[in-house]
């Protein structure tokens, strides 16, 4: 029997930016600029504190653009950093005014300075801390390499993957991503196409657990979990709330980079794989590239004059657009989009 699309206010449902507590009954927010709406939201919720970070946050951000690459990385950690702090005030956390994440010394006194021996260590009091606590992430190591921290962020993945021809892609991309009832059982389960002309053999044996595969000549994905409804648009508070939990689960796994279109990728399984969350990972990298730039900006210089500074490049450039609005979809529980713009007949 056909799976049912569940509908909310003429919508349906497809799995939400924020990983906590999505408002999945609110419509889509459609801005150009996250800033000024999460600014409006924390002043009428009366978060105060949170208002404040968010406030430097933007600050620091004006304050990168006009910066060269070689120096935006320092401003734009504190961007980050204030963001990070207004999320985990919004939400109640208590949090030491550590960064909380520091160098790893991986690299020998007489070995080439690359980003796999960059390291980064994840302390056990700060703010990134506070990250990991909160999205309850499952990743056991608190020491990683610069070069695996990037590998693990999908908005540069493909950036990553043509400048390490070595490395087979980790995100398969999916399209027609949504959460579908069965009719007859009332289960709620996640289903996702995957994109045409891809590895389906690579990536069908490094699905994660969370989600199976399911017959037929169209690849197709279904979570494992599910959540049961009584109707496909009529949900009481406890259905709404177990759909919350779903999502959490799932958005270990599903990632996205947010634009006019939200494109939705799965995390497979593999080498150098890191379970930790887009916000915590660019936060840390952005942390060891500000020292870097700091304390010794001709590695930086020699990095942007490498082989792989258009993957940094990238990064610098491109991060901070999708950290933002990871922070800002997390805080408000709001589906924030960019808009399209219409053009005249």
């Amino acid at each position: 029997m056909m799976m049912e699309p569940i509908v909310i206010a003429n919508k349906t449902l497809t799995l939400a930016k924020a990983v906590k507590k999505p408002q999945f009954s609110m419509k889509t927010v459609l801005t150009l600029d996250p800033f000024d709406y999460v600014d409006l939201w924390l002043r009428r919720e009366h978060k105060d504190e949170a208002l404040y970070y968010w406030r430097q946050a933007r600050n620091f951000h004006r304050a990168a653009s006009g910066l060269p690459i070689e120096s935006a990385p320092l401003v734009l950690y504190y961007c980050f950093m204030n963001a990070a702090k207004a999320l985990l005030s919004a939400k109640g956390i208590v949090f030491h005014e550590y960064h909380g994440v520091c160098a790893h010394l991986m690299r020998g006194p007489n070995s080439k300075t690359m980003l796999s021996n960059e390291g980064i260590t994840i302390k056990k009091k700060g703010i990134v801390p506070a990250l990991i606590q909160y999205f309850n992430e499952p990743e056991i190591s608190v020491h990683h390499s610069l070069e695996d921290v990037l590998y693990n962020l999908v908005c540069i993945h493909r950036t990553y993957c043509l400048s390490y021809a070595n490395k087979k892609e980790r995100f398969l991309p999916l399209k027609n991503t949504a959460f579908l009832r069965d009719p007859t059982t009332g289960e709620v389960k996640l289903q996702a196409e995957v994109v045409d002309n891809i590895d389906w053999k690579f990536y069908r044996k490094h699905l994660p657990a969370e989600v199976i595969s399911l017959p037929g000549n169209t690849p197709l994905l279904q979570s494992v979990s599910s959540v049961i409804w009584a109707t496909t648009d009529k949900p009481t508070a406890p259905e709404l709330d177990a759909l919350c939990q779903l999502n959490s689960q799932l958005r270990r796994v599903f990632h996205y980079i947010n634009g006019a279109h939200t494109l939705w990728y799965l995390k497979t399984t593999g080498k150098y794989e890191i379970n930790r969350m887009p916000i915590t990972l660019s936060l840390a990298a952005m942390h060891r590239l500000s020292e870097i730039c700091r304390y010794k900006p001709s590695q930086l210089t020699s990095y942007l004059d490498g082989q792989k500074n258009w993957l940094l490049s990238e990064f610098i450039s491109m991060a901070p657009s999708q950290f933002l609005d990871e922070i800002a979809s997390e805080m408000t529980g709001h589906q924030i989009m960019i808009p399209n713009v219409r053009l005249p007949n």
